[in-house]
Order: C-alpha cells, then sequence, then structure tokens
C-alpha cells in the first residue's frame, strides 16, 4: 500500500486550535472514568479520533516516549501530552484529571469490597472485567500498529516483532529487550532519514 493511502486512513490533522486547561482536565477525566483495565484505548479514541489533537503517528510517538520513561505509561503520557499542550498547568491538569477520579472511585469501591468482598458471584464480575480490558488492549495495539504495517516497508515492523518475539515467546525480561532492541531501531532509523 502507497504512502498516500495509508495517510488517508488515519484522522486529519489536528486543528490549529489547542485545547485549553478545561479542555485538558475534562479530556483526561472523561478518559479516567471510561476505562476499566487501562487508559490507552480511550487515551487513543479521544485524542486523535474524537478530539483529533494529535494524528496517530504523533500519539504513537508521544506514547513510545512515555513507555520508555519510569512510571506508569498512561501517567507519563498525560503529563507529557498535557505538557505540551498547556505547559505545567496543562500537565497538572491532565494528571489530576486521568488519576483524580479513580483515586476516589477506587478509594469507595476499596470499602464496598472489605465489606462484601466474599460473594462468589463477585469473582465472577471481576473475571468478566478483566476480559472486557484484554480485548480493549488488544484492539488498541492493533489501531496504533496498524499504520506502521500499512506503510512501505521499514524497520519499525521488524523491530516490534523481534521486541513481540523477545518478550512474549523468549519470555526475556522487558528491559533487557529494550537495550538490545533500542540501539537497533535508533540505527534503523537514522539510515531511514
Amino acid at each position: 500500500m502507497s504512502d498516500s493511502s495509508a495517510k488517508t486512513s488515519e484522522p486529519a490533522a489536528r486543528p490549529p486550535k489547542k485545547p485549553s486547561p478545561f479542555e485538558l482536565l475534562s479530556a483526561f477525566t472523561q478518559v479516567s472514568l471510561a476505562s476499566f483495565g487501562g487508559a490507552l484505548p480511550w487515551s487513543r479514541r479521544m485524542i486523535v479520533e474524537r478530539k483529533r489533537w494529535m494524528t496517530n503517528d504523533e500519539f504513537n510517538e508521544t506514547f513510545a516516549l512515555s513507555q520508555f520513561l519510569p512510571g506508569p505509561n498512561t501517567i507519563n503520557f498525560s503529563v507529557v501530552f498535557g505538557s505540551r499542550f498547556g505547559g505545567v498547568l496543562g500537565a497538572v491538569l491532565a494528571l489530576l484529571g486521568l488519576v483524580g477520579p479513580p483515586l476516589v472511585v477506587v478509594l469507595v469501591l476499596g470499602v464496598l469490597y472489605e465489606r462484601y468482598g466474599d460473594i462468589d458471584t463477585l469473582g465472577h464480575i471481576l473475571a468478566g472485567v478483566a476480559a472486557a480490558a484484554a480485548g480493549l488492549l488488544v484492539a488498541s495495539v492493533a489501531k496504533m500498529a496498524a499504520p506502521m504495517f500499512m506503510r512501505r516497508w521499514n524497520s519499525g515492523p521488524a523491530v516490534a516483532l523481534l521486541a513481540f518475539a523477545g518478550v512474549a515467546l523468549m519470555h526475556w525480561p522487558l528491559p533487557y529487550v529494550f537495550i538490545g532492541l533500542a540501539p537497533l531501531s535508533i540505527i534503523c532509523a537514522w539510515f531511514r532519514r
């Protein structure tokens, strides 16, 4: 498939208006309240598909940076994204929107679980929620990877497949896979320029 047909499948470029501080807080609050089992699918949907604040490639690059930083990926992403569009205030509001509402919900659910956690039906419900969360994660990864695999060949798909093989199939520790593949990825990107 050519580059032009791959570009038409991704959402239009971000509009010239950057999100206001309230929009950052609101968007990440919505993401946090909608995301059960992980915020990545909902973050991507909000930022790339609904608000169009980033293109698919920009989201992937920013999320890749967030994965490389220590700490939870989506929290790192909220800080990087918020600071990109709103400076320090944007980073704080995006982070607050992402972690504030779930903190309150988890505290309330913790109290309820302590009281009613012995009920067998609750275990079945939690197993179903875990399966749904895994499905959302697989769908989100497929959406993020599609543009990379649809373009003419480059090193990205090969490095992604090597990472998958190392972690999922060979069961090597993730830091070692990163240490091994990061130089290869940088060299491939350098020669592609």
